[in-house]
């Protein structure tokens, strides 16, 4: 299939905040809300942020600049703001999900747009459109890729099909037309990046190579804007993303319904911190643990079947899974966020606390994770069914998708107090007065009076 790049480019380029739906700047607007909470938070908590900063540091990439990184007392160059923002969202694995691309969109295209905005002096309604330009980039791409076939190759589509999310959100507010985006798309393909690798050791290349992409992204609208020549037909060409990537391309997914049809009213927000093929069954037991109250010597065995993705990522090898060491382990773990779930009740960002925790690991022992085949070839990858054995029987359950999915989004008040949780402990009063700047973005003249 050809003209892909182009097809993206133009769309990219063209889209105005006028012709939007009025629900898409909308819920591109609580997305973003959403990513800010948790750059703030993991800018004091996350354990691989001091690394990075120090990293900037010793390389002089620290200088003083007039770009935000969210709750950081200081501003810094764009590339830079673009790369911290963008790790930092993605650093608690709170940030939102786009089921059928399996990938994180505010990531990589949230920051990079915010830089490019601060750059220029975009308005609020720019910013927006951009992030919408974006979002519908690297979903579609996402899709494109196929994100069985992505995964297996050993890829991460956050970081790969992100990269070219986050140039059309830049290249966009960098007023490029078609052609520059094109270039930019040219430019990104050279370095979309992200394995999976992490997985082995709980390393921390998962946030990092999100805030690459950010960063990247916006390094290649700005070569673009310069002038740059970047590689053309970098989507569908012969050494392009759709080859180069996947074993399994589906080019048709990049353009179906484009411009009817918008991917960001298929974005979800995450209510635990942790991988999205977790939740369904964290669902499922956190309301088994509110009817039955079980205490942990209750808990004879736990059986878990999810979508072969989820397996990948947080079911295999299960041994090691019952047995997660860091935070990273912990947010691959299937049988820790089951764990959790059935020992407290709930689970939330401070919850990695129980790392180690006697009972919490007594639970994950009993927990089974497997392959369920009824759960492949559905509208979503992201179910699960649930069984949880005690000496008075088995209770199971079956939950298609979970919460916080485009038809249980949440509401603006359940919004609030996700980003209010996160970013109070950081910002204390001042988190309500960044909420309700964020809240009315789209009537700002200029994105930096944000944090004005």
């Amino acid at each position: 299939m050809t003209g892909i790049t182009e097809t993206l480019a133009r769309y990219a380029a063209d889209l105005a905040y006028a012709d939007l739906p009025p629900d898409v700047p909308v819920r591109a607007k609580h997305l973003t809300i959403d990513l800010v909470g948790s750059i703030v938070r993991a800018g004091q908590e996350a354990d691989s942020t001091p690394s990075i900063l120090g990293m900037l540091k010793c390389l002089g990439l620290d200088a003083p600049g007039n770009s935000t990184v969210f709750g950081l007392s200081r501003c810094y160059i764009p590339a830079t703001a673009a790369l911290l923002n963008g790790a930092l969202g993605h650093s608690l694995d709170f940030d939102d999900t786009h089921a059928d691309s399996s990938l994180h969109p505010s990531a990589p295209v949230v920051p990079a747009a915010f830089a490019a905005a601060e750059l220029v002096g975009a308005s609020g309604k720019d910013l927006l459109a951009a992030v919408v330009a974006g979002y519908e980039v690297c979903c579609r791409l996402g899709n494109a890729l196929d994100p069985t076939a992505h995964y297996a190759r050993g890829f991460h589509p956050t970081a790969t099909a992100g990269t070219f999310g986050a140039a059309a959100a830049a290249g966009r507010l960098l007023g490029l037309d078609a052609a520059g985006i094109a270039s930019a798309f040219g430019i990104a393909a050279s370095q979309a990046a992200g394995s999976l690798q992490f997985l082995v050791n709980g390393a921390w290349n998962k946030r990092y190579q999100v805030g690459a992409a950010a960063m990247n992204g916006l390094i290649a609208a700005t070569l673009a804007s310069e002038g740059f020549i970047g590689a053309a037909d970098a989507i569908e060409g012969k050494h392009g993303l759709l080859v180069g990537y996947t074993d399994n391309p589906r080019p048709e997914r990049a353009v179906a319904d484009l411009g009817t049809v918008y991917e960001t009213m298929k974005i979800g927000m995450k209510p635990y911190p942790a991988c999205r093929y977790t939740h369904a069954a964290v669902d499922g037991l956190l309301v088994l643990k509110r009817e039955n109250d079980w205490a942990v010597a209750d808990i004879l065995g736990v059986d878990i079947g999810l979508h072969k993705n989820g397996i990948v990522l947080t079911g295999a090898p299960l041994e090691d899974k019952r047995r997660p060491k860091t935070v990273v382990d912990g947010q691959f773990s299937m049988p820790f966020a089951a764990a959790v779930a059935l020992y407290q009740g709930s689970f939330g960002w401070d919850d990695y606390a129980l790392l180690g925790n006697p009972d919490v690991e007594a639970i994950t022992a009993r927990v089974d994770v497997r392959r369920d085949e009824r759960l492949e070839g559905l509208r979503h990858p992201f179910g699960a069914r649930i069984a949880v054995r005690t000496a008075s029987g088995t209770v199971e359950r079956n939950i298609p998708d979970p919460s916080g999915e485009p038809d249980t989004f949440p509401a603006k008040t359940e919004i609030e107090a996700k980003f209010m949780t996160l970013a109070t402990p950081v910002l204390g009063n001042a988190a309500s007065s960044l909420f309700s700047r964020l809240e009315g973005i789209e009537a700002l003249r200029e994105i930096r009076e944000i944090v004005a």
